[in-house]
């Protein structure tokens, strides 16, 4: 289940479907500008924030601007999944959630209370043409904010680093969720988090 999709707000500059998936597949072909976009561009209501491939499942995450952001909780934050078959990327799905109060303001782990939190979570099916109406096999994401002590993550075997922004997202098509590590820019671990362990979803105040 992924969660509800923002709402339409004629004010703002938005993407529709055609200039979602081609901006995806750019990004997965090309992958995050660097350094990570921290303005919007004119005209444009979004901006790219997250990249994670794991073998022939994929997510991109995007920071979407609503009104003229004097708003609590204008921002919102969506996830879009995609499935690799016979060579090309395919769109499965996107949803997601508000986003933490002021977005691309990097926090300490002290603010934050730790080094690396979960703060939006969601699923697509990627065999929804299948013949039987059980065995489904999902495509998960999770949405990571990561202090700024933190350089990159790392995934079992991947290394993510993290944007100036500290946004991260993680894509995974087993059963169960990996767990993450938050490193510091010499390799120490700083924090690890399980993504295969329900926790309750932390407040998105400005405190986050």
């Amino acid at each position: 289940m992924l969660e509800p999709s923002h709402p339409y707000d004629p004010e703002v500059p938005t993407m529709n479907d055609d200039e979602v998936l081609e901006e995806c597949l750019r990004l997965l072909r090309d992958g995050l500008p660097t350094p990570a976009p921290a303005t919007f561009d004119e005209g444009r209501g979004f901006l790219p924030l997250g990249l994670d491939i794991d073998g022939d499942v994929a997510v991109v995450t995007f920071l979407y601007r609503s009104g003229d952001g004097s708003s609590v909780g204008a921002d919102f934050i969506e996830g879009w999944t995609f499935h690799r078959r016979d060579g090309e990327w395919r769109e499965l799905g996107g949803g997601g959630g508000s986003a933490p109060a002021e977005p691309l303001t990097r926090r300490s782990s002290g603010e934050m209370g730790r080094h690396l939190l979960k703060y939006g979570s969601g699923r697509t099916v990627r065999n929804a043409n299948r013949l039987l109406p059980w065995g489904a096999k999902w495509v998960n994401q999770a949405r990571l904010h990561a202090a700024a002590e933190v350089a990159r993550i790392r995934i079992g075997q991947r290394l993510l680093d993290v944007p100036a922004h500290g946004h991260a997202v993680v894509v995974w098509g087993a059963r169960r969720g990996p767990v993450v590590e938050a490193l510091a820019p010499d390799g120490a671990v700083l924090d690890v988090l399980d993504l295969g362990t329900r926790l309750p979803r932390p407040v998105l105040s400005a405190d986050i």
